[in-house]
């Protein structure tokens, strides 16, 4: 079945182990997909690998920034770069193999009824593997205060894998992103609902990084907790704010 044209946003550092791997599992799934490598200056030559794969593939582009500036800063210049193109369709995905490529046929699906497709961990089909105790406990309970204090009925706020219609990134007023760690996906669901787009979750399966070492910090946990709460106390501004974009 044939799918609007779709871009996925692959945010990099050190990845270098990761990456060729995952341009070719997302392409034996979906040939057609489009992948733009956003690199923050690797120390272990990912930006330098992600050129010559995509000098030899003419799905991959990418785009490479000065220095390390948080996840958030690098998914919005990537929505910027696929606005400044035909793509119909925006997806965020990690580079780690915790967002598996297999699902992405199911976000395509979902996409033809909704606005934004959230890869949710957390609703029957979906579930994390390999994940210690405590992992569990901070994923679960930063959901459940999200989803509370903010008055949200989707079960996976902080999950990475999404996917958004065009119009929604024209009309989401990127540079007024409150947030940059993981709490920057709260703010993206957030502000889409409030702007009355039509959010739907499929299930995902999400394993445990095998390569490479994970972006948690505590800093990005604390940041998380206290823009929640900014969040809430924006909610009247935030309905109101949109950016119309050609």
């Amino acid at each position: 079945m044939p799918h609007p044209t779709a871009v996925i946003c692959l945010p990099t550092y050190n990845e270098r182990d990761n990456l060729p791997l995952m341009v070719q599992a997302v392409h034996a799934v979906v040939p057609e997909l489009h992948i733009l490598v956003i690199d923050d200056n690797s120390p272990d030559g990912t930006g330098q690998l992600a050129d010559e794969i995509a000098a030899k593939d003419p799905r991959v582009f990418v785009m490479h920034r000065e220095k390390k500036q948080g996840l958030g800063r690098a998914y919005v210049a990537g929505f910027k770069w696929a606005l400044q193109r035909d793509y119909e369709l925006v997806f965020e995905m990690d580079c780690d193999f915790s967002h598996r490529p297999e699902h992405l046929p199911e976000f395509l699906a979902r996409a033809e009824t909704c606005d934004v497709v959230l890869g949710s961990r957390y609703i029957p089909g979906g579930s994390t593997q390999d994940w210690g105790w405590k992992r569990r406990f901070i994923s679960k309970g930063g959901n459940t205060y999200a989803r509370a204090i903010l008055g949200l009925p989707f079960k996976d706020l902080t999950g990475g894998f999404k996917c958004f219609h065009r119009k929604v990134l024209q009309t989401l007023p990127l540079d007024q992103i409150l947030s940059n760690g993981y709490v920057f996906q709260v703010e993206l669901t957030y502000r889409s609902l409030l702007l009355g787009f039509r959010i739907g979750e499929v299930p995902i399966q999400f394993p445990d990084r095998t390569r490479g070492e994970s972006k948690m910090s505590g800093s990005i946990f604390t940041e998380a907790m206290k823009n929640v709460l900014k969040l809430r106390l924006a909610k009247g501004r935030l309905k109101s704010e949109r950016q119309d974009t050609p």
